[in-house]
C-alpha cells in the first residue's frame, strides 16, 4: 500500500497481515535450517529457542498468530544471543521465502525504491511506531532482502 509521510511515498505493510504475502504472518512455506516452515513467522518464533522440542511445537502451530503467542513463551528460557541475532534470524526467513517464492520476490522488486514501512502503531522496534519514530526493523529487513535479490538479477543478466 502506498502512504506519503512529510513528502515522501512510502511503501507500508503490516507484518502481522496475513492478506499480504510480504507479511511475515504470510502462509508461504519454504525450506530452512532442515524444516519446512509455513511462515516466516513460524520460522523467527521457533528460532528464539535452542529446545529442539519447544521450535517443534512453535512450527507445527496452525497459524503465525498461534506460533506469535508460543514464541512469547518464557518456558523455556529464550536463546542467550537473542538481542543480537533476531533481525538477522527475520533477514534469512523473508529471503528463503523470497527465493522460494518468485511471485512475492517480484512483489518486493516492484517496489522500487520507495522505502518500506511497517506500520505498527505500538511496535517500534519492527515497526514505525504510531508517531513514525519507531526503528521499523521489519521494512529495513525488507529493503535489504530487496538490494541482494535485485543484486543478484543484475548479477545473472
Amino acid at each position: 500500500m502506498l502512504f506519503e509521510h512529510k513528502n515522501e511515498e512510502l511503501f507500508t505493510l503490516n507484518r502481522s497481515d496475513t492478506q499480504q504475502p510480504l507479511s511475515s504472518y504470510a502462509l508461504f512455506a519454504f525450506e530452512l535450517d532442515g524444516a519446512e516452515w509455513p511462515s516466516v513467522e513460524h520460522y523467527y518464533q521457533a528460532m528464539k529457542f535452542e529446545d529442539e522440542a519447544h521450535r517443534e511445537k512453535i512450527r507445527q502451530a496452525k497459524t503465525a498468530e498461534e506460533a506469535a503467542k508460543l514464541g512469547k513463551s518464557r518456558k523455556p528460557k529464550r536463546r542467550k544471543d537473542w538481542k543480537k541475532t533476531s533481525t538477522v534470524v527475520m533477514t534469512r526467513g523473508t529471503y528463503i521465502k523470497c527465493r522460494t517464492h518468485r511471485d512475492i520476490a517480484e512483489q518486493l522488486l516492484e517496489t522500487g525504491e520507495l522505502r518500506i514501512a511497517e506500520l505498527s502503531g505500538y511496535d517500534y522496534f519492527w515497526g514505525s511506531g504510531r508517531d513514525m519514530r519507531g526503528k521499523n526493523n521489519f521494512g529495513k529487513v525488507l529493503m535489504g532482502v530487496r538490494d541482494k535479490l535485485r543484486s543478484e538479477r543484475e548479477q545473472s543478466a
